[in-house]
C-alpha cells in the first residue's frame, strides 16, 4: 500500500475530525499508521475508506461496539453476513422505536398549542400540563 497522505488530507477525504481520527486510532478502529521520520503519520486510500465507513456508521447511529463488529466482519468478507443482519436489525427496532415516541411527543405538544385559549397565564393549557405532569397523554403513553 502506498502510505503518504497527511491526517489533514484524510480528514478531509473522510469527513472525519483530526481529533477523531486519532481517537479512532487510540480505541482500535483505525490501526496505527506508519510515521515519517519526522514523527507524522500517513494513511493510504484504505484507511480513508475505513473512516468513511465509521463515520458513516456513526451516522446512522450505530454505537462504536457495534461499528467494531461491523468493521471485523468488513475485514473478513468470506463469513456469514448473519451477524451484520443482526445488528442492523436491532438498530432499526431502536429507530422505529424512537419514531413511535417522537410522534406521540408531537402528538402531545400539538394537543396543548390546540388547547391554549391565547388567553392569560392563569387559564393556559400549554402551562398547565407542563405543571402536572399527570395530564400529560404523552407519559401517560410511555408508562
Amino acid at each position: 500500500m502506498n502510505h503518504g497522505i497527511a491526517i489533514g488530507k484524510v480528514s478531509q477525504a473522510s469527513g472525519v475530525k483530526v481529533t477523531t481520527v486519532r481517537f479512532y486510532e487510540q480505541i482500535g478502529l483505525l490501526a496505527a499508521p506508519p510515521r515519517t521520520d519526522g514523527g507524522r503519520r500517513t494513511y493510504d486510500r484504505k484507511d480513508i475508506e475505513r473512516l468513511t465507513f465509521i463515520r458513516h456508521s456513526r451516522e446512522l447511529g450505530f454505537e462504536i461496539d457495534q461499528i467494531r463488529t461491523l468493521l471485523e466482519l468488513q475485514d473478513r468478507p468470506d463469513q456469514s453476513c448473519a451477524d451484520a443482519d443482526t445488528i442492523a436489525k436491532a438498530r432499526l427496532v431502536e429507530v422505529k422505536a424512537k419514531i413511535a415516541s417522537l410522534t406521540a411527543l408531537q402528538a402531545e405538544l400539538e394537543r396543548m398549542v390546540d388547547g391554549c385559549s391565547h388567553g392569560r397565564v392563569e387559564s393556559c393549557r400549554v402551562i398547565e400540563i407542563l405543571a402536572d405532569h399527570g395530564k400529560c397523554k404523552h407519559h401517560l403513553h410511555d408508562a
